[in-house]
């Protein structure tokens, strides 16, 4: 699945500051491997599958608390209480996001950063139609079992050489310059196996800066922005979470499902969908065959029945035919001949109902003068037609007579 990494440069300490007025970005086709980066207008950002912005490791701070007990409409207020002493200036003014996992009653890391600048810049990504799925940090808190990582930063502009060291550990994440005497304390006071990286503008300056107490590796920002996205923090909490999360849980567990980790359920699942595509087309081959030798069947019956058909082309149609042709010539009437017809006139014929006075025979429709019918009696007439193939209908004064297939529907709410 390819991501969109949008490395949000360090938050100006002027206040309302704007959005950014262009983005820098890492795009890559699998979530690890840079393809292609640069910096763009807003309009102009690549499209991915899934859009993450990495906020600068200044711009949060950190917090370690115990959440609260409130209900999830006013867990944020309760959160503001909780963290009153900790925060430095106006509590209403910060952005919380709990670490992943953190729930109510549980102690852990809260991440905490300018409210209004990161809500200004979600709304202008989102005005841009930017599907922005996640904001994360690019340095956490390391947990218990993982070591101390420090990474080496340019310094600001104008003294890029000048490098700035992040530490991340137990105790949180620090941003520091390197020249400072804070900084040197730090170092004295880590541990011996610690994990040290750098941008490749700083990497030697980085080396000088340890004196021999550890190796450097060079890391770039691309990098570091696409093992932040790979991570579970989400900032995108409380009032800046993403209205549609219908959209974003479907995103997410296509994400799943592509990566690396899901590879065997998909394999499972195509074998899965191969098998069920071969069992249907067995199961259609087996139904073509069984009609073919059904023809063929019907094909040998009529040639064995009447062997003067030589070619076949409609064996029930050919066969209905030849059998009313041997029916015909030996005299037989058939289901809608005159003969037939009258005698089920007969047997339907109502007690008591005058003689019938005239009659008429035309194309197997059988029509007799029938006044004085009542509704029941024509309905009592339909019910004993019907298991013979027969239908009655009355009209003017007359009962008419014929198979079913030409016997017209009744209307509603009439007499069946």
């Amino acid at each position: 699945m390819s991501v969109l990494a949008l490395l949000i440069d360090a938050r100006p300490r002027a206040d309302a500051a704007p959005p950014p007025a262009e983005y820098s970005w890492v795009a890559s086709a699998d979530g690890r491997l840079p393809s292609a980066q640069g910096r763009s207008p807003v309009a102009s950002l690549p499209r991915a599958d899934s859009v993450v912005a990495v906020l600068h490791d200044s711009d949060i701070a950190w917090h370690r608390a115990s959440v609260p007990r409130a209900p999830a409409a006013r867990l944020r207020d309760a959160l503001c209480g909780a963290l009153e002493e900790q925060v430095l200036g106006e509590v209403e003014d910060q952005h919380f996001a709990l670490a992943p996992s953190l729930s109510a009653g549980q102690t852990g890391w809260v991440a905490a950063t300018d409210r209004g600048w990161l809500s200004a810049l979600v709304a202008d990504l989102e005005r841009a139609g930017v599907p922005l799925e996640r904001v994360v940090p690019a340095s956490t808190p390391a947990e218990r079992d993982e070591p101390v990582s420090g990474h080496f930063l340019p310094g600001p502009p104008g003294r890029e050489d000048a490098p700035r060291l992040v530490l991340s550990d137990a105790s949180g994440v620090a941003c520091l310059s390197a020249e400072g005497s804070l900084a040197r304390q730090r170092l004295a006071g880590l541990p011996a196996a610690v994990r040290w990286t750098a941008h490749p503008a700083v990497a030697a300056s980085a080396e000088r800066w340890l004196g021999g107490q550890g190796s450097v590796a060079v890391r770039t920002d691309a990098e570091r922005a696409l093992a932040a996205a790979r991570g579970p923090w989400n900032l995108r909490q409380f009032d800046l979470q993403a209205r549609h999360r219908g959209t974003l849980a479907l995103r997410e567990a296509w994400r799943r499902l592509r990566s690396p980790a899901w590879r065997p359920v998909r394999w499972g699942l195509a074998a899965l969908a191969l098998v069920q595509l071969a069992g249907l087309n067995a199961y259609a081959w087996r139904l073509e065959r069984q009609l073919v030798e059904r023809r063929q069947e019907m094909t040998r019956l009529l040639q064995t029945t009447h062997p003067q058909v030589r070619a076949v082309l409609d064996a029930p149609a050919q066969m209905q035919r030849e059998t009313e042709r041997l029916r015909v010539d030996a005299g037989r009437p058939g289901e809608a001949d005159f003969e037939s017809l009258l005698g089920a006139a007969a047997a339907i014929w109502p007690q008591g109902q005058a003689p019938v006075a005239s009659l008429r025979f035309e194309g197997q429709r059988l029509s007799l003068a029938a006044a004085g019918w009542r509704p029941e009696q024509l309905a009592a007439a339909r019910e004993r037609l019907r298991p013979a193939g027969l239908g009655a209908e009355l009209s003017e004064g007359r009962l008419h007579i014929m198979p079913l297939s030409q016997a017209p529907a009744p209307a509603p709410g009439a007499s069946k």
